[in-house]
């Protein structure tokens, strides 16, 4: 059975940093795309970074470039989104998703960056950036 949980949330400092994490179990992540998205208030969700595999495609939102790294830990089957520089606008619920790649290697395959094209989604976990 697929799952992903999310955790590192909370409230985060303007100027901070947190540190995300996506734990998945059932499938390996080696052979998945795992995209990290974030939903406001009264907004769409919206992508913010995937990583396809192990250490394949890598995709920022061009606004977060720089403020937010994703990476992956094969071994603890964890993908982890370090943000930087906090502010207010980075206050959502960041969920993490994931997806097949349809390539055997995925290192091949650009990781999708749509809400639609993932098949597996968490349970979010929420963010606060406040003084």
């Amino acid at each position: 059975q697929v799952q992903l949980v999310e955790s590192g949330g909370g409230l985060g400092q303007p100027g901070g940093s947190l540190s995300l994490s996506c734990a998945a179990s059932g499938f390996t992540l080696e052979y998945y795309a795992i995209g990290w998205f974030r939903q406001a208030p009264g907004n769409e969700r919206e992508a913010v970074s995937c990583i396809s595999g192990r250490d394949g495609d890598i995709y920022y939102v061009d606004s977060l470039k720089g403020r937010y790294t994703i990476s992956a830990d094969n071994a603890k089957n964890t993908v982890f989104l370090q943000m930087t520089s906090l502010g207010p606008e980075d206050s959502a619920v960041y969920y993490c998703a994931a997806v097949p790649c349809p390539t055997y290697y995925c290192s091949d395959y650009s990781c999708p960056t749509t809400v639609g094209e993932y098949d597996y989604w968490g349970q979010g976990t929420q963010v606060t950036v406040s003084s």
